[in-house]
């Protein structure tokens, strides 16, 4: 048996830190490598081919380094990408290697917070054209009536520290009414974009209190928590010194800067070239 090895956590760039973020805090022991494709953002807008390819390149990145269980912290690359990684390129392994998402997590367990039967989806262009989360939970709960509404604005928003400021209510507001007219009954909304939990005070600022907003990271943090338990051959697979590292494909000064917002720390990452 190889020896272990940090759990690989990727994201097309900086939202995937919200999710290591709350798996950090429930699984504090394990060690973790992060690794951020900033040169090649945004995923959301490419074609399926092309996120699969940058994403099965980042992973096997992540094997080649050490990693037996990969998490792809972003809606997008899970969307887009976890299928045919999960259905094709890990069979042709020779050895135990293992890639999880973030739409199955929340999936799950989202029938939990709604009592109308009416959810709402807010992710990039590629998330909601994919269809995955409402695919993904009509295997769940087939009675709960899905809408979605793609929001364009917001990562840049997030990515140019511009969340909090009076400029994003305009994009904020647009969408947010956009989506609850397609149904006025949705009680439940899913952030489906790591970015959005920068965002969550402005979204509060314009639904109702009677609304539940769900942020990911606190729900694939559990679920990555009892898959563990559930699955003792991958577990021991994962080294336990409690470190992290830290991976960017473009600038590390610029990566570290906009870490610091997403983790609330100091980052100090290392460049890789794919």
């Amino acid at each position: 048996m190889k020896e272990a090895g940090p759990i690989g956590i990727f994201d097309s760039g900086y939202g995937g830190l919200t999710v290591f973020r709350e798996i950090a805090k429930v699984l504090p022991q394990y060690d973790y490598l992060y690794l951020g494709d900033n040169a090649r953002v945004p995923y959301g807008t490419r074609s399926f081919e092309t996120v699969y390819r940058y994403t099965w390149e980042c992973v096997q990145h992540l094997f080649s380094m050490g990693c037996r269980l990969v998490i792809l912290a972003c809606n997008t690359a899970s969307a887009k990408a976890l299928r045919s990684i999960q259905q094709n390129d890990l069979t042709q392994l020779p050895d135990l290697r293992r890639v999880l998402g973030v739409i199955r997590p929340t999936a799950e367990l989202v029938g939990e917070y709604s009592k109308t039967r009416r959810v709402g989806i807010l992710g990039t262009q590629g998330t909601v054209a994919s269809q995955s989360y409402i695919i993904e939970i009509e295997k769940f709960f087939p009675d709960i009536k899905v809408e979605q509404e793609a929001c364009p604005m917001w990562v840049p928003l997030v990515e140019n520290n511009e969340f909090d400021s009076p400029g994003a209510d305009y994009f904020i507001r647009k969408n947010l009414d956009s989506l609850l007219q397609k149904s006025p009954d949705i009680d439940t909304l899913v952030l489906a974009c790591t970015h959005y939990p920068l965002l969550i005070n402005k979204i509060r600022q314009f639904v109702s209190a009677d609304i539940t907003l769900i942020s990911q990271g606190e729900l694939v943090a559990e679920s990555l928590y009892d898959y563990l338990q559930r699955h003792p051959e991958i577990e021991i697979l994962c080294s336990k010194n409690g470190d992290a590292e830290f991976y960017t494909t473009e600038s590390t000064d610029g990566f570290n800067q906009k870490a610091k917002v997403f983790l609330g720390q100091e980052v100090f990452s290392k460049h890789l070239a794919i």
